[in-house]
């Protein structure tokens, strides 16, 4: 960890959709959308991961208001994805890997995320998911996938890891953590440390992966 810390920095935004998780404790348990409000529907929000600047409202995405895939009016239209997206183009040209975590599926996915397609710097990246996960399941036994999103899960258009990917950033992952659906998005309180405690393991495999320079 002191070596980790010693040569890198680490930016850390332990919640993106600030509105939205507060609306999840006080209303709506299962709420993923931002809350910003539309003049002409009454439904709130715009899905965070699908407003961003790269294939903006293409194929897994809607252009529907009241879908939870609402892509937005236009890209960078929620704060939240604009203030991030300022923040990386600011230092996107020291910043050396993004991640970003979800739930649930267990899963480290890495671009691309809205097309079917080999990213040029392939072994690298495939590399590093492939020590991740086996770092990951060194704690607990706990088996996670990896591999491109469109593939490994499913095609999603106005990604922030796509985004981040098309920007310069080498490494950008997504991970989906525990568990695979049977509590899904209502996971145990009990299962929270354990999962964080895993996913650092992952966590610190991609950082030292990032040390080590891959070529």
């Amino acid at each position: 960890m002191r070596k980790m810390l010693t040569q890198l920095y680490f930016y850390i935004m332990p919640v993106f959709n600030v509105d939205g998780y507060h609306f999840s404790w006080t209303h709506d348990r299962f709420w993923r959308k931002t809350r910003s409000k539309n003049m002409r529907f009454h439904c709130h929000g715009v899905d965070a991961n699908r407003n961003w600047k790269v294939k903006w409202c293409d194929e897994g995405a809607s252009l529907h208001p009241c879908d939870d895939t609402y892509c937005g009016p236009f890209p960078e239209s929620e704060p939240e994805v604009k203030a991030v997206a300022h923040f990386l183009r600011k230092h996107r040209k020291q910043i050396k890997a993004y991640l970003s975590f979800h739930a649930y599926a267990q899963m480290l996915l890495y671009p691309y995320s809205y097309k079917y397609a080999t990213i040029p710097n392939f072994n690298c990246v495939e590399s590093a998911a492939y020590n991740a996960v086996n770092a990951l399941q060194s704690a607990y036994g706990v088996r996670y996938r990896y591999g491109p999103a469109s593939s490994t899960l499913y095609v999603s258009s106005g990604s922030s890891m796509d985004w981040a990917y098309k920007n310069g950033i080498p490494y950008a992952f997504a991970f989906e953590l525990r568990d695979t659906g049977h509590f899904g998005f209502l996971l145990p309180e009990t299962l929270i440390k354990p999962t964080c405690t895993e996913t650092m393991l992952a966590v610190k495999n991609i950082t030292l992966h990032l040390l080590k320079k891959c070529h």
